[in-house]
């Protein structure tokens, strides 16, 4: 294949120069688009070292400590004399998003944990204090006492394109921090029994055990994800280039209400949705083949109450097509509890509109989405 490409680009050369020779008819002229023989051609190496020095200040390691005078970590270079009468648990990482100390990072880093700490990336180790979570995006808020900190700037994670570089930082294995390179792999991931709502980042820059919590960064250094999770079957521990993180998208619509102590106010509708194959379609003797088909209403839910039946099909919610299941969880989750929208399903060969009034989504409710096996065999979370 090299040898075929490269004969291409002889034959296109050796073209061009007879085309301009008769042209011209001189023999030192050379065409600028052709590389000078005296310049070795060097591939461009990306160089992030503006990205990361700009996003590196505000990514944090979380930790608790514990009392152990006996305890000595097996660490090479220790100065055992020196050696504190405390003994730390590394929990993952962090970032920090306002420079008045409110620091972000994932609820399963910090999940029932008593005895919170921060360490800065300037060395100062900080007792932090959880202000707010959301387990069902799998994300959490500490304040720390400290002002005019370096605090990352907040990408748009929308505008992400598939093979687009991305750059991961945080404390794996707690060596300390460290940044990874790689690519936006996909986009839209959902499905893989991490969180209620997901719409993960997938990349193959290196993420391990203590990286949860910490920054996906652009090329820009803005915050574009929360890293969370990495795909390793049972006989694998680590990372085999199979990464997920929560977009920023999310991220700006949970952290209001977690700065602000409260918890995160989602629309309800009260009713399962079901992606549809087929073959599901033809089992069920449905006019269509594809979409989402309301698959059970709760009762005196606010679908119920606004007439939505068992087997109707999804066309538009708030005026936006339906097309997959976990886009229509966003949607709702989205919407303001109180105010109507319109939901235009297909039941039969009929069209039908519905005025919807969305509740609030009461905590633990069951409108999830049903999508048939996982293609993964094993998701697990990085602690």
């Amino acid at each position: 294949m090299i040898r075929k490409l490269w004969l291409a680009f002889a034959q296109t050369v050796t073209i061009g120069l007879g085309v301009v020779t008769v042209a011209t008819l001189t023999t030192d002229w050379q065409p600028t688009w052709l590389p000078s023989s005296n310049k070795a051609s060097v591939p461009t190496v990306p160089d992030f070292s503006e990205a990361v020095s700009q996003a590196v200040p505000a990514v944090v390691t979380i930790f608790t400590r514990h009392d152990d005078p006996g305890a000595r970590p097996e660490q090479i270079g220790t100065n055992w004399n020196s050696l504190p009468e405390q003994d730390f648990d590394t929990l993952g990482s962090g970032v920090i998003v306002s420079t008045d100390g409110y620091v972000l990072t994932n609820y399963h880093v910090v999940m029932a944990i008593q005895g919170l700490y921060v360490g800065l990336a300037d060395g100062r180790q900080i007792e932090a204090v959880l202000v707010g979570s959301d387990p069902e995006t799998d994300l959490a808020l500490l304040r720390i006492q400290e002002k005019d900190l370096s605090a990352v700037t907040i990408g748009d994670s929308t505008q992400l394109r598939i093979g687009q570089s991305v750059l991961a930082i945080g404390n794996p294995f707690d060596v300390g921090q460290t940044v990874t390179a790689g690519i936006v792999s996909a986009l839209g991931r959902h499905g893989l029994g991490l969180n209620s709502y997901e719409d993960f980042i997938q990349t193959d820059a290196a993420i391990n055990q203590g990286n949860s919590g910490g920054a996906l960064i652009n090329a820009q250094g803005e915050l574009i994800g929360i890293n969370t999770a990495i795909f390793s079957p049972e006989q694998s521990d680590g990372f085999i280039g199979i990464g997920f993180a929560i977009p920023s998208s999310i991220i700006e619509r949970v952290l209001p209400s977690l700065m602000a102590g409260k918890v995160v106010e989602r629309g309800y509708f009260g009713f399962v949705p079901r992606q549809l194959s087929r073959e599901f379609a033809q089992d069920l003797g449905l006019t269509v083949s594809q979409g989402v088909m309301v698959s059970h209403v709760l009762g005196k839910s606010p679908a119920a109450q606004a007439g939505l039946h068992a087997f109707d099909i999804l066309k538009k919610i708030d005026g936006e097509e339906i097309h997959h299941v976990n886009r229509v969880l966003q949607i709702i989750a989205a919407l303001k509890p109180g105010i109507p929208v319109e939901v235009e399903v297909l039941r039969g060969s009929q069209l039908v509109t519905l005025t919807v009034t969305p509740g609030v989504r009461p905590k633990n409710a069951i409108e999830r989405a049903q999508v048939g096996p996982a293609a993964i065999d094993t998701i697990s979370t990085v602690p």
